[in-house]
């Protein structure tokens, strides 16, 4: 099967941002949608499960390094859900560690909250 790939307008918002100033970010990112289709959980060294949820849909949310060739290193993060059931990545947030320390939980509870909605409402 193959992995199927959506993003939240709050990433689409910031990737377009963060593209304006690291023109590799396209290509970054078609890179790491290959990595992840491959090993949607990826490699335990820059992947950490955030969240995991085992009910219905088999959900979890992932924080990764997300290389960018123009910065020539791992100084973005990328923020994503793995719907396994349906082999579906949503992609949540990405940002820059200099501009922030860490993820943005209330993105991550509000994309739950609207796919549980989904689910139980659907």
């Amino acid at each position: 099967m193959k992995m199927n790939f959506n993003e939240t307008n709050e990433f689409t918002k910031n990737f377009k941002r963060l593209s304006k100033k690291y023109k590799s970010l396209p290509d970054d990112l078609l890179e790491f949608k290959k990595v992840v289709s491959e090993s949607p959980l990826g490699n335990k060294k820059h992947f950490v499960i955030l969240h995991n949820q085992e009910k219905q849909e088999k959900l979890k949310i992932v924080k990764a390094r997300f290389f960018c060739k123009y910065l020539r290193g791992a100084s973005l993060r990328i923020v994503y859900a793995y719907r396994q059931n349906e082999e579906i990545i949503d992609f949540i947030e990405v940002y820059f560690k200099g501009e922030r320390v860490s993820e943005n939980k209330a993105l991550i509870n509000e994309y739950l909250r609207q796919l549980n909605k989904k689910y139980n409402h659907g």
